[in-house]
């Protein structure tokens, strides 16, 4: 087994997992054939059995429900927003008004447009 830690494929790890599910060999042999701790044998097999039960849920479900809590998310947002504009609304006309009274009207050097 190599010292340094070493970045493994998705597939690679998932062979290794099956064959440990499978229990057809020690994990110190699996250790020894795939040249890869047996603890971190163990841990993709736990992954593996972990997971297995998502691949046979409904996926039409789970996007539903993804697509839901997108779609609330998003509500929220709006509302958040609606709620920021109706307050600069609210606060804007006074800060125009402000700022017309600084406008030099008279000033021929100034351009009131710019």
């Amino acid at each position: 087994m190599s010292s340094s830690p070493k970045r493994h494929s998705a597939t690679f790890k998932a062979k290794v997992a099956l064959d440990a599910a499978n229990q057809t060999k020690t994990l110190a042999a699996l250790a020894r054939t795939y040249q890869v701790h047996p603890v971190q044998i163990s841990k993709w097999k736990k992954q593996l059995l972990d997971g297995v039960e998502s691949l046979f849920r409904d996926g039409r479900r789970r996007d539903h429900d993804e697509g839901q809590a997108l779609q609330a998310e998003l509500y929220e947002q709006i509302g958040r927003l609606n709620m920021e504009v109706a307050w600069l609304k609210k606060k804007l006309p006074a800060a125009a008004d402000l700022e017309r009274s600084l406008v030099e009207l008279n000033n021929l050097h100034l351009s009131i447009r710019r």
